[in-house]
């Protein structure tokens, strides 16, 4: 299985259309997209979980396409870097 980060969604856009637009290039495990905490509204971006194959098609394939008016930005998922906590260094 393969993560991809979508970028530059429309805001407009919903799981059922991301899962549409990816439906096209294979098999769609899941989506997921990122909502603001704070606002509740979406942020613009998400994950899609494809089989290895269907996501480098899907890449390919949609990587710059306009979804809404917008060129979208599809890539394999890089995993977050885990920090140790934040703060910096303590000086005493």
């Amino acid at each position: 299985m393969s993560k991809i980060y979508v970028g530059n969604l429309p805001f407009s856009a919903d799981e059922d259309a991301v899962r549409a637009l990816f439906a096209q290039h294979g098999t769609v495990d899941s989506v997921a997209l990122i909502m603001d905490r704070e606002t509740g509204r979406p942020r613009g971006f998400g994950f899609v979980e494809m089989p290895r194959a269907d996501a480098a098609r899907a890449i390919q394939s949609l990587n710059g396409q306009d979804m809404g008016g917008r060129a979208l930005k599809v890539n394999e998922a890089q995993d977050k870097p885990r920090g140790n906590g934040g703060g910096g260094q303590r000086r005493w």
